[in-house]
């Protein structure tokens, strides 16, 4: 099923403010929370639902990237805005938005969470090629990420009692006050390590090899960030895992630049071929394509293959491929070919005579853009 657009989520418009943004996840989150709606699988869906629009909405990277690519930007291979956050994960991140202390929801009958620890994130970047882009790929690759060792076990924080957080109470002018923090001897997880194998580090874990296969979609840009759910390091006790952020480059191809989802190629035709008019087959992102040249034809004379260039990555279009014809002239000739030549220069077939259908410069590069 099509996922919905994120600012209709949160019934809001494009322009909306940080601000604005923030209240419409809150009152969506307040009428959907679980607390609220107990065994309510539609009310749960809508709640993460409404989490996954604010953590794209309110990262004005995510939310620049969603604006111009769509729910494209995000998906493949498990990456993605929330698409695969359950509840703990949720309140992790967003618990400090209805004013609680460590992600508790402040009084809807559940009592307080339990902080939930989300591992570190890992970055790499992925090498891809004109070709790749094109057609989009599936790449596997190795990553050394931090996971639990095996036979770790954790016990309930003493500090905090499993809450995550301590509660202290001041006494001041205006009275006593109550503020809650973290758990320092827990880092805010509730838990502690009870046994540690020999082999894992002061929290228990090890460093393992992983396969990771990732999918990219087609029309990725040079820059593009991508997402694979917990496919970073683990976090301690019952936390969630990072993810794997994927950066992309776009290796130089060999005889086509790319400019957005068009793509230009410089083809050069000899002085018999340009007159005589030829066949030439050149190579494309899908493949050879022969190219049929008319005879008589021009220096700088553009051929527009449509549908040849790379698929915007919404899925919506797909660029052309602009061919760009350059007579080339020979630097150096013989006695007979100069003397053909010369004998040419007061002939009237040779003396230039552009048409109106020939355009200018400027009117081509116009067209480029058009």
């Amino acid at each position: 099923m099509a996922k919905r657009d994120y600012y209709d989520i949160l019934g809001i418009n494009k322009g909306a403010s940080a601000a604005e943004i923030k209240k419409a996840y809150r009152k969506m989150a307040v009428k959907y929370h679980p607390d609220k709606n107990p065994d309510d699988k539609t009310a749960e869906d809508k709640f993460k639902e409404a989490a996954e629009a604010y953590e794209i909405l309110s990262d004005p990277d995510k939310k620049a990237r969603f604006d111009q690519y769509g729910h494209q930007a995000f998906e493949g291979g498990g990456f993605g805005g929330g698409g695969g956050m359950n509840m703990d994960d949720i309140f992790s991140q967003f618990g400090d938005i209805f004013g609680g202390g460590g992600g508790g929801f402040g009084g809807f009958g559940g009592g307080q969470r339990q902080r939930v620890m989300k591992g570190s994130n890992l970055r790499i970047r992925v090498k891809l090629t004109l070709e790749e882009i094109a057609n989009g790929v599936e790449k596997k690759v190795k990553v050394k990420r931090k996971t639990q060792a095996k036979g770790v076990t954790y016990k309930t924080c003493s500090t905090c009692n499993g809450q995550g957080q301590v509660t202290r109470v001041t006494n001041t002018i205006l009275g006593r006050m109550q503020t809650a923090a973290p758990c320092n001897a827990c880092g805010g997880t509730g838990q502690s390590i009870d046994n540690r194998p020999s082999n894992s580090d002061s929290q228990g874990f090890v460093v393992e090899e992983e396969t990771v296969s990732i999918k990219i979609p087609a029309g990725v840009v040079d820059g593009m960030q991508l997402k694979v759910t917990g496919k970073g390091n683990a976090a301690p006790g019952n936390g969630i895992s990072g993810d794997l952020l994927v950066a992309i480059t776009e290796e130089i191809h060999p005889t086509l630049q790319r400019e957005g989802d068009n793509l230009h190629y410089d083809l050069y035709v000899s002085v018999p071929d340009a007159i005589l008019g030829s066949s030439i087959e050149i190579d494309t992102v899908t493949g050879k394509v022969r190219l049929k040249i008319e005879a008589g034809v021009q220096s700088g004379k553009i051929l527009r293959l449509r549908g040849k260039g790379i698929p915007n990555v919404n899925g919506y279009s797909r660029g052309d491929l602009l061919v760009h014809i350059n007579v080339w002239t020979p630097k150096t000739l013989s006695k007979e070919q100069k003397s053909f030549f010369e004998k040419m220069k007061s002939d009237e077939h040779f003396s230039p005579k552009p048409e109106s259908s020939d355009k200018s410069f400027f009117e081509k590069v116009k067209d480029m853009f058009s």
